[in-house]
């Protein structure tokens, strides 16, 4: 179960998501953000309630990261220690701007 939520203020998306964002649930996070990228300068990925991302999960990430690497910015808030391990584990540090 995956619960997103959008917050548009400007050229600022920000995309909180609840829940866990794997192989069943990735396919809807990607869909969100294939429609709501346009004229998006920020995006921010909150995931303060973010239980589990699965490698599915990450590839969402990394084209999110890929489309805003050519019209702005992205960063992953609040990120907890069982997501920051598999980004860890993964490389996933180095590729995305984590606060």
């Amino acid at each position: 179960m995956l619960n997103i939520n959008k917050k548009a203020d400007g050229g600022t998306l920000t995309v909180v998501l609840e829940g866990r964002l794997d192989t069943i649930t990735s396919p809807d996070l990607e869909t969100e953000l294939k429609n709501s990228l346009d004229g998006v300068t920020e995006l921010v990925m909150d995931f303060e309630k973010l239980e589990y991302i699965s490698s599915a999960g990450l590839r969402v990430l990394l084209s999110a990261q890929k489309t805003m690497n050519s019209q702005g910015s992205m960063k992953v808030i609040h990120v907890n220690e069982t997501v920051m391990e598999i980004f860890e584990v993964t490389g996933f540090v180095d590729v995305l701007t984590i606060e």
